[in-house]
């Protein structure tokens, strides 16, 4: 009995030290565990609510290579490039602002020759409409009015064939419409800079600059682009670079 005693007492013990040993790490949090509000809801973070803003900056396309038959080598790049669409001056719906920015890099290489390579290099950008108000009528109002004249008789209860008299009937009408005149998308052309260099890398910095048009409804996209012309007196080579497409 006393042999039984003595084992009862030591698996008491035994539990006593696992309870106690386990009480401080409770009091821990579980780094798995998730907090939930009084619904049983998952509360969300407010930082992570917030959408992130739009700091304008898109990514370029791979630079645009043309050999010319001369052996000349061209080629456009551009980089750092930002659009970021701003609220126009106007405040009007079918009005379009943005502000642009980046640098746009042209490069040639060829057999040495006498004089230096000259040409043009040109930037700006491309802007579509899904559609178009700025050709057509806009926004008009159509009416209509007229008057119609009639003339009723007045009889009696007497069979005769004289009328007792003559009853002169007016009456008018009055419409109304209003239109709205709208056309296919367009792309509209916003020449930024065209300069004119002689050298072998020229190149066109732009930030900051704002472009704006009016009369695009829906949706609209930009893109930037750079045409680079190397030209001599026989020739003229000519080799376009087109931007990233941005949905604004």
């Amino acid at each position: 009995m006393a042999s039984v005693l003595g084992r009862c007492a030591a698996v008491l013990a035994a539990g006593a030290l696992l309870l106690g040993g386990a009480g401080p790490a409770s009091a821990d949090p579980d780094p798995d565990l998730v907090a939930v509000d009084a619904a049983g809801a998952t509360p969300v973070d407010p930082a992570a609510a917030v959408p992130p803003v739009d700091d304008g900056r898109v990514e370029s396309s791979p630079p645009a290579t043309l050999k010319a038959p001369d052996n000349w080598v061209l080629k456009v790049s551009a980089k750092d490039e930002t659009q970021r669409a701003i609220a126009p001056l106007t405040t009007a719906v079918s009005s379009r602002e943005y502000e642009v920015g980046g640098t746009f890099n042209g490069a040639m290489s060829g057999p040495d020759e006498s004089d230096p390579p000259h040409g043009t290099l040109e930037v700006g950008y491309q802007i579509g409409c899904g559609i178009d108000m700025s050709t057509s009528n806009g926004v008009s109002l159509a009416a209509n009015a007229g008057v119609n004249a009639s003339l009723g008789i007045l009889g009696t209860d007497v069979v005769t064939p004289l009328p007792d008299g003559v009853l002169p009937n007016i009456g008018g009408n009055l419409g109304g419409a209003i239109t709205i005149g709208l056309k296919p998308g367009i792309i509209n052309i916003v020449p930024v800079s065209k300069k004119e260099f002689t050298g072998a890398d020229p190149w066109v910095m732009v930030q900051g600059f704002r472009i704006k048009i009016d009369g695009c409804v829906g949706q609209s996209f930009i893109r930037s682009y750079a045409f680079l012309t190397r030209s001599t007196r026989v020739s003229d080579a000519i080799l376009a670079y087109y931007g990233v497409t941005k949905v604004v």
